[in-house]
Protein backbone atom coordinates (compact mmCIF):
# COMPACT_ATOMS: atom_id res chain seq x y z
CA UNK A 1 0.00 0.00 0.00
CA UNK A 2 1.72 3.48 -1.40
CA UNK A 3 1.59 6.49 0.68
CA UNK A 4 -0.02 9.57 -1.36
CA UNK A 5 2.39 11.96 -3.32
CA UNK A 6 2.19 15.54 -4.15
CA UNK A 7 -0.24 16.69 -7.09
CA UNK A 8 -1.99 12.98 -6.15
CA UNK A 9 -5.35 13.08 -7.08
CA UNK A 10 -7.66 11.16 -5.03
CA UNK A 11 -11.36 10.74 -5.00
CA UNK A 12 -12.02 11.17 -8.83
CA UNK A 13 -10.17 14.27 -8.90
CA UNK A 14 -11.94 15.90 -5.87
CA UNK A 15 -9.20 16.19 -3.98
CA UNK A 16 -5.21 17.07 -5.24
CA UNK A 17 -2.82 16.39 -2.76
CA UNK A 18 -0.03 19.40 -2.57
CA UNK A 19 2.33 18.54 0.38
CA UNK A 20 3.09 16.59 3.84
CA UNK A 21 2.23 19.12 6.30
CA UNK A 22 3.82 16.64 9.26
CA UNK A 23 3.93 13.28 10.61
CA UNK A 24 5.70 10.42 12.09
CA UNK A 25 5.06 6.84 13.14
CA UNK A 26 1.31 7.07 13.62
CA UNK A 27 0.18 9.56 10.99
CA UNK A 28 0.69 11.50 7.92
CA UNK A 29 -1.29 14.46 7.18
CA UNK A 30 -1.55 16.39 3.74
CA UNK A 31 -2.72 19.60 2.62
CA UNK A 32 -5.19 19.23 -0.33
CA UNK A 33 -7.17 21.67 -3.14
CA UNK A 34 -10.95 20.53 -2.89
CA UNK A 35 -11.91 20.83 -6.03
CA UNK A 36 -15.07 22.48 -6.03
CA UNK A 37 -14.85 24.97 -3.51
CA UNK A 38 -11.39 25.13 -4.61
CA UNK A 39 -10.51 25.49 -0.88
CA UNK A 40 -7.32 24.17 1.13
CA UNK A 41 -8.09 20.98 3.68
CA UNK A 42 -6.09 18.56 5.56
CA UNK A 43 -6.27 15.15 5.07
CA UNK A 44 -4.83 12.50 7.81
CA UNK A 45 -3.88 8.80 6.81
CA UNK A 46 -2.44 6.30 9.09
CA UNK A 47 1.34 5.63 7.78
CA UNK A 48 1.43 2.02 6.38
CA UNK A 49 5.17 1.86 6.22
CA UNK A 50 7.17 -0.75 8.64
CA UNK A 51 3.55 -2.29 9.75
CA UNK A 52 2.45 -5.94 9.15
CA UNK A 53 -0.43 -6.46 7.21
CA UNK A 54 -2.65 -7.48 10.22
CA UNK A 55 -1.56 -4.70 12.24
CA UNK A 56 -2.29 -2.40 10.05
CA UNK A 57 -6.08 -3.53 8.85
CA UNK A 58 -6.79 -3.39 12.46
CA UNK A 59 -5.20 0.13 12.60
CA UNK A 60 -7.16 1.34 9.92
CA UNK A 61 -10.76 0.16 11.12
CA UNK A 62 -10.34 1.77 14.85
CA UNK A 63 -8.64 5.25 12.64
CA UNK A 64 -11.93 4.84 10.74
CA UNK A 65 -14.25 4.24 13.43
CA UNK A 66 -12.55 7.42 15.38
CA UNK A 67 -12.76 9.15 12.06
CA UNK A 68 -16.42 8.50 11.86
CA UNK A 69 -17.17 9.54 15.59
CA UNK A 70 -15.00 12.94 14.61
CA UNK A 71 -17.39 13.93 11.86
CA UNK A 72 -20.41 13.99 14.00
CA UNK A 73 -18.62 16.73 16.33
CA UNK A 74 -18.83 20.16 15.75
CA UNK A 75 -17.33 22.62 18.19
CA UNK A 76 -15.45 26.10 17.70
CA UNK A 77 -12.50 24.79 19.57
CA UNK A 78 -12.21 21.06 18.14
CA UNK A 79 -11.03 20.89 14.26
CA UNK A 80 -13.57 19.65 11.96
CA UNK A 81 -13.29 16.92 10.35
CA UNK A 82 -15.37 16.53 7.25
CA UNK A 83 -15.80 13.32 5.80
CA UNK A 84 -13.97 9.86 5.80
CA UNK A 85 -12.43 8.64 1.86
CA UNK A 86 -11.01 5.63 0.84
CA UNK A 87 -8.27 6.16 -1.94
CA UNK A 88 -6.69 2.37 -2.96
CA UNK A 89 -7.23 0.51 0.31
CA UNK A 90 -5.78 3.83 2.22
CA UNK A 91 -8.51 5.35 4.75
CA UNK A 92 -7.98 9.11 5.34
CA UNK A 93 -10.51 11.81 7.16
CA UNK A 94 -10.63 15.33 5.24
CA UNK A 95 -10.41 17.90 7.94
CA UNK A 96 -10.17 21.82 8.57
CA UNK A 97 -6.89 23.21 7.17
CA UNK A 98 -6.00 25.54 10.30
CA UNK A 99 -3.59 28.05 9.18
CA UNK A 100 -1.68 29.08 12.24
CA UNK A 101 1.34 28.34 15.27
CA UNK A 102 0.96 25.45 17.97
CA UNK A 103 0.58 26.80 21.40
CA UNK A 104 4.55 24.84 21.68
CA UNK A 105 5.61 27.23 18.93
CA UNK A 106 3.83 29.98 20.06
CA UNK A 107 5.34 30.19 23.65
CA UNK A 108 8.48 29.06 22.32
CA UNK A 109 8.60 32.64 20.06
CA UNK A 110 6.85 34.95 22.62
CA UNK A 111 7.74 33.21 25.98
CA UNK A 112 6.00 32.06 29.07
CA UNK A 113 2.27 33.60 28.48
CA UNK A 114 0.50 35.85 30.98
CA UNK A 115 -2.74 34.85 33.39
CA UNK A 116 -5.43 35.95 31.32
CA UNK A 117 -4.44 34.96 27.75
CA UNK A 118 -3.35 31.42 29.45
CA UNK A 119 -6.76 30.78 30.63
CA UNK A 120 -8.56 32.40 27.90
CA UNK A 121 -7.15 29.61 25.71
CA UNK A 122 -7.30 26.66 28.16
CA UNK A 123 -11.35 27.06 28.31
CA UNK A 124 -11.68 27.02 25.13
CA UNK A 125 -9.72 23.89 24.69
CA UNK A 126 -11.63 23.04 28.26
CA UNK A 127 -15.02 23.06 26.86
CA UNK A 128 -13.58 21.35 23.70
CA UNK A 129 -12.84 18.39 25.82
CA UNK A 130 -16.30 18.94 27.76
CA UNK A 131 -18.54 18.01 24.54
CA UNK A 132 -16.06 15.15 23.15
CA UNK A 133 -16.56 13.47 26.97
CA UNK A 134 -20.09 13.88 26.40
CA UNK A 135 -19.83 11.99 22.97
CA UNK A 136 -17.99 9.14 24.88
CA UNK A 137 -14.71 10.38 23.97
CA UNK A 138 -11.52 10.98 25.62
CA UNK A 139 -8.49 13.01 23.62
CA UNK A 140 -5.64 11.77 25.87
CA UNK A 141 -2.54 13.49 23.66
CA UNK A 142 -3.62 17.30 24.80
CA UNK A 143 -0.30 19.46 25.38
CA UNK A 144 0.74 22.37 23.41
CA UNK A 145 1.65 20.95 20.19
CA UNK A 146 -2.04 19.74 19.64
CA UNK A 147 -3.36 23.25 20.40
CA UNK A 148 -2.95 25.40 17.28
CA UNK A 149 -4.34 29.07 17.37
CA UNK A 150 -6.27 30.04 14.09
CA UNK A 151 -4.51 33.09 12.74
CA UNK A 152 -7.38 35.26 11.83
CA UNK A 153 -9.04 34.77 15.68
CA UNK A 154 -6.57 34.08 17.77
CA UNK A 155 -8.86 31.31 19.09
CA UNK A 156 -7.42 27.86 20.11
CA UNK A 157 -8.37 24.29 18.00
CA UNK A 158 -7.93 20.98 19.35
CA UNK A 159 -5.99 19.20 16.71
CA UNK A 160 -4.61 15.55 16.60
CA UNK A 161 -7.17 12.95 17.90
CA UNK A 162 -4.66 10.09 16.72
CA UNK A 163 -5.22 8.69 20.07
CA UNK A 164 -8.65 8.98 20.82
CA UNK A 165 -10.71 6.42 21.97
CA UNK A 166 -14.42 5.71 23.06
CA UNK A 167 -14.38 5.24 26.90
CA UNK A 168 -16.22 3.73 29.55
CA UNK A 169 -15.86 4.04 32.66
CA UNK A 170 -16.38 0.47 34.40
CA UNK A 171 -13.51 -0.69 32.50
CA UNK A 172 -9.74 -1.12 32.17
CA UNK A 173 -7.33 -1.93 30.00
CA UNK A 174 -9.30 -1.51 27.28
CA UNK A 175 -7.02 1.57 25.34
CA UNK A 176 -2.79 1.70 23.95
CA UNK A 177 -1.20 3.33 26.53
CA UNK A 178 0.79 6.00 24.13
CA UNK A 179 1.66 9.21 25.66
CA UNK A 180 3.17 12.03 25.63
CA UNK A 181 5.92 12.73 28.54
CA UNK A 182 4.88 15.38 31.08
CA UNK A 183 1.66 15.62 30.01
CA UNK A 184 0.54 11.80 30.36
CA UNK A 185 -0.93 10.70 33.69
CA UNK A 186 0.30 8.30 35.26
CA UNK A 187 -3.08 5.65 34.28
CA UNK A 188 -1.16 5.77 30.43
CA UNK A 189 1.73 4.18 31.84
CA UNK A 190 -0.10 1.45 33.39
CA UNK A 191 -0.96 -1.75 31.51
CA UNK A 192 -4.29 -2.11 33.31
CA UNK A 193 -5.24 1.46 33.28
CA UNK A 194 -8.28 2.90 34.29
CA UNK A 195 -9.23 6.09 31.79
CA UNK A 196 -11.85 8.54 32.26
CA UNK A 197 -12.24 12.33 32.11
CA UNK A 198 -10.03 12.83 34.49
CA UNK A 199 -7.03 11.50 32.28
CA UNK A 200 -7.60 14.73 30.09
CA UNK A 201 -7.73 16.62 33.10
CA UNK A 202 -4.61 16.05 34.02
CA UNK A 203 -3.10 16.84 30.28
CA UNK A 204 -5.10 19.88 30.46
CA UNK A 205 -3.88 21.71 33.93
CA UNK A 206 -0.07 20.49 32.85
CA UNK A 207 -0.86 21.90 29.47
CA UNK A 208 -1.68 25.31 31.68
CA UNK A 209 1.78 24.40 33.63
CA UNK A 210 3.51 24.70 30.29
CA UNK A 211 1.72 27.72 29.23
CA UNK A 212 2.46 29.66 32.42
CA UNK A 213 5.85 28.86 33.09
CA UNK A 214 7.10 27.99 29.39
CA UNK A 215 8.77 24.32 30.76
CA UNK A 216 7.14 21.30 30.43
CA UNK A 217 5.85 19.18 33.44
CA UNK A 218 7.85 16.26 35.57
CA UNK A 219 6.60 13.30 33.67
CA UNK A 220 4.29 11.41 35.97
CA UNK A 221 6.55 8.23 35.83
CA UNK A 222 9.41 10.32 38.24
CA UNK A 223 7.02 11.46 40.15
CA UNK A 224 5.77 7.98 41.34
CA UNK A 225 9.23 7.24 42.34
CA UNK A 226 8.63 10.02 44.99
CA UNK A 227 10.16 13.15 42.98
CA UNK A 228 7.92 16.11 44.00
CA UNK A 229 6.34 17.97 41.05
CA UNK A 230 7.80 21.40 41.43
CA UNK A 231 4.61 23.73 41.94
CA UNK A 232 4.30 25.98 38.77
CA UNK A 233 4.85 29.37 40.98
CA UNK A 234 8.48 28.27 41.96
CA UNK A 235 9.17 28.30 38.03
CA UNK A 236 6.96 32.11 37.65
CA UNK A 237 6.33 34.03 40.98
CA UNK A 238 3.63 36.17 38.91
CA UNK A 239 0.90 33.00 39.02
CA UNK A 240 -1.91 33.58 41.50
CA UNK A 241 -2.31 31.41 44.59
CA UNK A 242 -5.98 30.12 42.78
CA UNK A 243 -4.36 29.01 39.39
CA UNK A 244 -1.23 27.42 41.35
CA UNK A 245 -3.20 25.10 43.42
CA UNK A 246 -5.56 24.70 40.66
CA UNK A 247 -2.93 23.31 38.38
CA UNK A 248 -1.85 20.98 41.39
CA UNK A 249 -4.97 19.59 41.70
CA UNK A 250 -5.31 18.75 38.40
CA UNK A 251 -2.27 17.08 37.95
CA UNK A 252 -3.03 14.77 40.94
CA UNK A 253 -1.03 11.55 40.47
CA UNK A 254 -3.71 9.61 41.01
CA UNK A 255 -6.68 10.03 39.13
CA UNK A 256 -9.14 10.02 42.96
CA UNK A 257 -6.26 13.34 43.70
CA UNK A 258 -8.07 14.93 41.01
CA UNK A 259 -11.25 16.95 39.71
CA UNK A 260 -13.42 14.31 37.80
CA UNK A 261 -14.23 16.10 35.09
CA UNK A 262 -13.06 19.30 33.06
CA UNK A 263 -15.67 21.64 34.17
CA UNK A 264 -15.11 21.15 37.85
CA UNK A 265 -11.36 22.19 37.65
CA UNK A 266 -11.85 25.05 34.92
CA UNK A 267 -14.31 26.13 37.75
CA UNK A 268 -11.35 25.71 39.92
CA UNK A 269 -9.10 27.73 38.38
CA UNK A 270 -11.17 30.12 36.96
CA UNK A 271 -14.50 30.49 38.79
CA UNK A 272 -17.25 32.60 37.51
CA UNK A 273 -15.41 33.16 34.21
CA UNK A 274 -15.59 29.54 32.56
CA UNK A 275 -17.44 29.88 29.16
CA UNK A 276 -20.04 27.72 28.15
CA UNK A 277 -20.33 26.22 24.72
CA UNK A 278 -23.84 27.08 22.53
CA UNK A 279 -24.77 23.69 21.00
CA UNK A 280 -25.64 25.83 18.53
CA UNK A 281 -22.95 27.46 17.92
CA UNK A 282 -20.57 26.70 14.69
CA UNK A 283 -16.87 26.70 14.05
CA UNK A 284 -15.77 29.57 11.83
CA UNK A 285 -14.66 27.29 8.98
CA UNK A 286 -14.41 27.51 5.33
CA UNK A 287 -17.85 26.09 3.70
CA UNK A 288 -17.28 22.35 3.08
CA UNK A 289 -19.94 19.98 1.30
CA UNK A 290 -18.57 16.61 1.61
CA UNK A 291 -19.59 14.39 -1.03
CA UNK A 292 -19.85 10.55 0.49
CA UNK A 293 -22.79 9.03 2.82
CA UNK A 294 -20.12 8.07 5.30
CA UNK A 295 -20.00 11.88 6.43
CA UNK A 296 -23.64 11.53 8.14
CA UNK A 297 -23.82 8.09 9.24
CA UNK A 298 -23.38 7.03 12.97
CA UNK A 299 -20.58 5.41 14.43
CA UNK A 300 -20.12 1.77 12.77
CA UNK A 301 -18.84 -0.95 14.58
CA UNK A 302 -15.49 -2.49 14.71
CA UNK A 303 -16.29 -5.50 12.80
CA UNK A 304 -18.58 -3.71 10.08
CA UNK A 305 -15.63 -1.22 9.13
CA UNK A 306 -13.23 -4.21 8.96
CA UNK A 307 -15.90 -5.65 6.17
CA UNK A 308 -15.93 -2.24 4.57
CA UNK A 309 -12.31 -2.36 3.80
CA UNK A 310 -11.48 -2.35 0.57
CA UNK A 311 -15.12 -2.06 -0.25
CA UNK A 312 -15.32 2.06 -0.32
CA UNK A 313 -19.01 3.76 -0.32
CA UNK A 314 -19.71 4.83 -3.19
CA UNK A 315 -18.84 8.47 -4.66
CA UNK A 316 -22.07 11.07 -5.42
CA UNK A 317 -24.66 7.88 -5.00
CA UNK A 318 -27.56 10.47 -4.13
CA UNK A 319 -28.83 11.48 -7.57
CA UNK A 320 -29.21 15.30 -8.37
CA UNK A 321 -33.16 14.84 -8.33
CA UNK A 322 -33.43 13.87 -5.02
CA UNK A 323 -33.11 16.39 -2.64
CA UNK A 324 -31.84 14.62 1.04
CA UNK A 325 -31.62 16.28 3.92
CA UNK A 326 -29.79 14.98 7.77
CA UNK A 327 -31.32 14.66 10.38
CA UNK A 328 -30.13 13.81 14.12
CA UNK A 329 -31.53 10.90 16.63
CA UNK A 330 -30.51 8.88 19.73
CA UNK A 331 -30.27 5.35 18.91
CA UNK A 332 -30.06 2.67 22.26
CA UNK A 333 -27.19 0.01 23.50
CA UNK A 334 -27.67 -2.41 25.79
CA UNK A 335 -24.48 -3.16 28.06
CA UNK A 336 -22.89 -5.53 30.15
CA UNK A 337 -25.13 -4.60 32.99
CA UNK A 338 -28.68 -4.38 30.82
CA UNK A 339 -28.09 -0.62 30.91
CA UNK A 340 -30.00 1.41 27.86
CA UNK A 341 -27.08 3.67 26.89
CA UNK A 342 -27.92 6.03 24.25
CA UNK A 343 -25.93 7.71 21.70
CA UNK A 344 -26.27 10.06 18.86
CA UNK A 345 -26.04 9.81 15.15
CA UNK A 346 -27.28 11.72 12.05
CA UNK A 347 -28.28 10.40 8.88
CA UNK A 348 -29.95 11.18 5.11
CA UNK A 349 -33.15 11.50 4.31
CA UNK A 350 -36.02 12.28 1.87
CA UNK A 351 -39.21 12.81 2.22
CA UNK A 352 -41.99 11.46 -0.91
CA UNK A 353 -45.05 13.57 -0.53
CA UNK A 354 -47.92 10.84 -1.07
CA UNK A 355 -50.52 13.49 -1.20
CA UNK A 356 -53.42 14.15 1.41
CA UNK A 357 -50.91 15.89 3.71
CA UNK A 358 -49.33 12.62 3.78
CA UNK A 359 -45.54 12.05 3.46
CA UNK A 360 -43.17 8.65 3.39
CA UNK A 361 -39.54 9.19 4.91
CA UNK A 362 -36.41 7.04 2.98
CA UNK A 363 -32.88 6.92 4.47
CA UNK A 364 -30.03 6.49 2.90
CA UNK A 365 -27.73 3.41 3.59
CA UNK A 366 -24.64 3.06 2.58
CA UNK A 367 -22.99 0.35 0.69
CA UNK A 368 -20.45 -2.10 2.29
CA UNK A 369 -19.94 -5.50 3.20
CA UNK A 370 -21.32 -7.50 6.00
CA UNK A 371 -21.53 -10.97 7.25
CA UNK A 372 -25.51 -12.27 6.75
CA UNK A 373 -26.81 -14.90 8.74
CA UNK A 374 -26.58 -16.31 12.46
CA UNK A 375 -23.30 -17.92 13.95
CA UNK A 376 -24.02 -21.43 15.27
CA UNK A 377 -24.37 -20.47 18.97
CA UNK A 378 -26.14 -17.64 18.96
CA UNK A 379 -29.66 -18.57 21.09
CA UNK A 380 -32.79 -19.22 19.31
CA UNK A 381 -31.14 -19.32 15.91
CA UNK A 382 -31.68 -22.07 13.27
CA UNK A 383 -29.43 -24.22 10.70
CA UNK A 384 -31.46 -22.22 7.77
CA UNK A 385 -29.97 -19.13 9.26
CA UNK A 386 -27.12 -20.71 7.96
CA UNK A 387 -23.94 -20.85 7.10
CA UNK A 388 -23.01 -17.27 7.50
CA UNK A 389 -21.44 -15.75 4.49
CA UNK A 390 -20.18 -12.77 2.86
CA UNK A 391 -22.36 -10.52 1.16
CA UNK A 392 -21.86 -6.93 -0.59
CA UNK A 393 -24.53 -4.19 -0.34
CA UNK A 394 -24.67 -1.10 -2.84
CA UNK A 395 -26.29 1.83 -1.19
CA UNK A 396 -29.95 2.30 -1.34
CA UNK A 397 -32.90 4.26 0.61
CA UNK A 398 -35.25 2.18 2.71
CA UNK A 399 -38.07 3.39 4.90
CA UNK A 400 -37.58 5.35 7.93
CA UNK A 401 -40.67 3.12 9.82
CA UNK A 402 -43.12 0.44 8.73
CA UNK A 403 -45.28 1.59 6.16
CA UNK A 404 -48.04 3.17 8.20
CA UNK A 405 -52.10 2.56 7.48
CA UNK A 406 -52.37 5.74 6.63
CA UNK A 407 -49.95 5.51 3.68
CA UNK A 408 -50.93 2.44 2.97
CA UNK A 409 -54.46 4.15 2.63
CA UNK A 410 -53.65 6.90 0.66
CA UNK A 411 -52.16 4.39 -2.15
CA UNK A 412 -54.53 1.61 -2.01
CA UNK A 413 -57.36 2.71 -0.77
CA UNK A 414 -58.20 0.33 1.46
CA UNK A 415 -57.03 -0.50 5.45
CA UNK A 416 -56.85 -3.96 6.03
CA UNK A 417 -55.40 -3.68 9.52
CA UNK A 418 -56.52 -5.33 12.76
CA UNK A 419 -55.38 -2.40 15.35
CA UNK A 420 -56.32 0.57 13.68
CA UNK A 421 -54.60 3.78 14.06
CA UNK A 422 -53.40 6.20 11.23
CA UNK A 423 -49.39 6.57 12.78
CA UNK A 424 -49.57 2.30 13.69
CA UNK A 425 -47.77 0.03 10.98
CA UNK A 426 -50.15 -1.52 8.67
CA UNK A 427 -50.47 -5.23 8.92
CA UNK A 428 -52.39 -8.21 7.83
CA UNK A 429 -50.76 -7.25 4.32
CA UNK A 430 -50.50 -10.87 1.66
CA UNK A 431 -47.52 -10.31 -0.39
CA UNK A 432 -49.09 -9.64 -3.53
CA UNK A 433 -50.96 -6.69 -1.95
CA UNK A 434 -47.14 -5.31 -0.90
CA UNK A 435 -45.91 -5.94 -4.12
CA UNK A 436 -49.11 -4.16 -5.78
CA UNK A 437 -48.46 -0.98 -2.80
CA UNK A 438 -44.86 -0.88 -4.50
CA UNK A 439 -46.08 -0.77 -7.89
CA UNK A 440 -48.81 1.88 -7.12
CA UNK A 441 -46.55 4.17 -4.89
CA UNK A 442 -44.19 3.76 -8.23
CA UNK A 443 -46.78 4.88 -10.24
CA UNK A 444 -47.70 7.77 -8.44
CA UNK A 445 -44.51 9.27 -7.81
CA UNK A 446 -42.31 8.23 -10.75
CA UNK A 447 -39.52 6.53 -8.64
CA UNK A 448 -39.63 2.52 -8.74
CA UNK A 449 -40.17 1.32 -5.37
CA UNK A 450 -39.98 -2.36 -4.11
CA UNK A 451 -39.79 -4.58 -1.32
CA UNK A 452 -36.13 -4.92 0.09
CA UNK A 453 -34.31 -8.27 -0.30
CA UNK A 454 -33.25 -10.32 2.48
CA UNK A 455 -29.84 -9.40 2.41
CA UNK A 456 -30.66 -5.89 2.32
CA UNK A 457 -33.11 -5.70 5.48
CA UNK A 458 -30.40 -7.81 7.29
CA UNK A 459 -27.52 -5.37 6.38
CA UNK A 460 -30.37 -2.13 7.50
CA UNK A 461 -31.09 -4.12 10.39
CA UNK A 462 -27.79 -4.79 11.91
CA UNK A 463 -26.46 -1.41 10.60
CA UNK A 464 -22.66 -2.45 11.20
CA UNK A 465 -23.99 -4.96 14.80
CA UNK A 466 -23.25 -8.67 14.70
CA UNK A 467 -24.83 -9.03 17.92
CA UNK A 468 -28.08 -10.81 18.01
CA UNK A 469 -29.84 -7.56 17.96
CA UNK A 470 -28.82 -4.25 16.95
CA UNK A 471 -29.15 -3.01 20.51
CA UNK A 472 -26.41 -5.43 21.52
CA UNK A 473 -26.76 -9.38 22.76
CA UNK A 474 -30.48 -8.93 24.11
CA UNK A 475 -33.34 -6.89 24.14
CA UNK A 476 -36.35 -5.26 26.44
CA UNK A 477 -39.37 -3.69 26.04
CA UNK A 478 -38.85 -0.75 26.65
CA UNK A 479 -36.81 -0.38 23.70
CA UNK A 480 -39.12 -3.43 21.23
CA UNK A 481 -42.80 -4.39 21.22
CA UNK A 482 -42.59 -7.98 21.11
CA UNK A 483 -44.01 -10.56 23.33
CA UNK A 484 -42.76 -9.76 26.61
CA UNK A 485 -43.70 -12.78 28.79
CA UNK A 486 -40.87 -14.55 27.02
CA UNK A 487 -37.18 -13.49 27.86
CA UNK A 488 -33.84 -13.73 25.53
CA UNK A 489 -30.31 -14.10 27.24
CA UNK A 490 -30.00 -12.39 31.33
CA UNK A 491 -33.09 -9.99 29.85
CA UNK A 492 -36.02 -9.67 32.59
CA UNK A 493 -39.44 -10.31 31.69
CA UNK A 494 -41.35 -6.59 30.44
CA UNK A 495 -44.58 -6.05 29.09
CA UNK A 496 -46.74 -7.83 26.95
CA UNK A 497 -48.58 -5.03 24.68
CA UNK A 498 -50.87 -7.72 22.93
CA UNK A 499 -51.24 -5.06 20.06
CA UNK A 500 -48.98 -3.04 17.45
CA UNK A 501 -47.76 0.87 18.60
CA UNK A 502 -47.44 3.83 16.48
CA UNK A 503 -44.16 3.81 14.39
CA UNK A 504 -41.28 5.70 15.93
CA UNK A 505 -42.43 4.70 19.60
CA UNK A 506 -38.75 3.50 20.29
CA UNK A 507 -35.30 3.93 19.42
CA UNK A 508 -33.85 3.37 15.89
CA UNK A 509 -30.85 1.70 14.95
CA UNK A 510 -27.22 3.37 14.42
CA UNK A 511 -28.99 3.73 10.63
CA UNK A 512 -31.71 5.64 12.30
CA UNK A 513 -34.26 3.06 11.15
CA UNK A 514 -36.92 2.34 13.49
CA UNK A 515 -38.89 -1.07 14.35
CA UNK A 516 -36.44 -3.07 12.52
CA UNK A 517 -36.95 -5.17 15.80
CA UNK A 518 -40.69 -6.35 16.95
CA UNK A 519 -44.51 -4.82 16.08
CA UNK A 520 -45.27 -6.25 12.57
CA UNK A 521 -43.39 -8.84 10.44
CA UNK A 522 -41.97 -7.92 7.24
CA UNK A 523 -41.83 -8.80 4.09
CA UNK A 524 -39.03 -9.14 1.72
CA UNK A 525 -38.62 -10.16 -2.01
CA UNK A 526 -36.65 -13.42 -1.80
CA UNK A 527 -38.73 -17.01 -1.94
CA UNK A 528 -37.61 -18.95 1.06
CA UNK A 529 -34.86 -21.43 1.49
CA UNK A 530 -33.65 -24.76 3.65
CA UNK A 531 -30.34 -22.64 4.18
CA UNK A 532 -27.79 -20.07 2.84
CA UNK A 533 -25.97 -22.49 0.65
CA UNK A 534 -25.52 -20.93 -2.75
CA UNK A 535 -27.09 -17.71 -1.70
CA UNK A 536 -26.48 -14.35 -4.02
CA UNK A 537 -23.06 -12.80 -2.56
CA UNK A 538 -24.33 -9.08 -4.06
CA UNK A 539 -27.15 -8.45 -2.15
CA UNK A 540 -29.90 -9.21 -4.64
CA UNK A 541 -33.27 -11.16 -4.16
CA UNK A 542 -32.40 -15.02 -4.00
CA UNK A 543 -35.87 -15.74 -6.51
CA UNK A 544 -36.30 -19.56 -8.23
CA UNK A 545 -40.08 -19.16 -8.71
CA UNK A 546 -40.41 -21.27 -5.02
CA UNK A 547 -43.65 -18.65 -4.89
CA UNK A 548 -45.48 -20.57 -2.29
CA UNK A 549 -43.47 -19.35 0.69
CA UNK A 550 -41.88 -15.37 1.19
CA UNK A 551 -39.19 -14.61 3.52
CA UNK A 552 -40.83 -12.40 6.35
CA UNK A 553 -38.48 -10.62 8.57
CA UNK A 554 -38.01 -8.69 12.09
CA UNK A 555 -40.68 -10.30 13.99
CA UNK A 556 -44.03 -8.81 16.09
CA UNK A 557 -45.42 -7.34 18.88
CA UNK A 558 -46.94 -10.90 19.51
CA UNK A 559 -43.22 -12.66 18.66
CA UNK A 560 -41.32 -14.39 21.41
CA UNK A 561 -37.38 -12.31 21.13
CA UNK A 562 -35.99 -14.62 19.88
CA UNK A 563 -37.77 -14.44 16.32
CA UNK A 564 -36.95 -10.92 16.51
CA UNK A 565 -33.32 -11.39 16.06
CA UNK A 566 -31.70 -9.39 13.48
CA UNK A 567 -30.82 -12.96 11.70
CA UNK A 568 -34.57 -14.69 12.13
CA UNK A 569 -36.00 -15.45 8.87
CA UNK A 570 -39.35 -16.85 8.88
CA UNK A 571 -41.89 -17.95 6.03
CA UNK A 572 -45.33 -17.65 8.30
CA UNK A 573 -47.14 -15.30 10.25
CA UNK A 574 -50.04 -13.03 10.65
CA UNK A 575 -49.78 -9.23 11.25
CA UNK A 576 -47.24 -9.04 8.44
CA UNK A 577 -46.64 -5.45 7.21
CA UNK A 578 -44.03 -4.40 4.70
CA UNK A 579 -41.33 -1.70 4.55
CA UNK A 580 -40.03 -0.14 1.15
CA UNK A 581 -36.94 0.60 -0.77
CA UNK A 582 -35.61 2.65 -3.37
CA UNK A 583 -32.22 2.36 -5.75
CA UNK A 584 -30.91 5.48 -6.85
CA UNK A 585 -30.21 5.19 -10.48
Amino acid sequence: MQLWTSNQQLQNGNFTIQKVLGGGGFGITYSAIEKNTNNIVAIKTLNPIHQSKGDFEQQQVKFVQEAFRLVQCSHPHIVKVHEVINENGLWGMVMEYISGQDLAVYINQRGKLSEVEALKYINQVGTALEYIHQQGMLHRDVKPNNIVLRQSQQEAVLIDFGLAREFDLNKTGSMTNSMTEGYAPIEQYERRGKFGAYTDVYALAATLYTLLTGEAPLPSRFRITGIPLPSPNQRNPGISDKVNDGIIKGMGLEPHERTQTVREWLELVMPNQVKSFNQNESPKTPQFKPKTLLSVLPIPSLEFLAYLNPCPVEQNNTPKQIHTQKFEFEYAKINEKLEIVYYRGKAEVFIQDLGNGVTLEMVAIPGGNFIMGAPEDEEGSFDFERPQHKVSIQSFFIGKYQVTQEQYQVIMERNPSYFKGKKRPVERVSWDDAVEFCTKLSKLTGKEYRLPSEAEWEYACRAGTITPFHFGETITTELVNYNGNNTYDAAPQGIYRKQTTNIGSFPPNPFGLYDMHGNVWEWCLDDCHENYEGAPRDGSAWVNDNYFYKVLRGGSWYSIPEDCRSATTDKAGCYIGLRVVYVAS
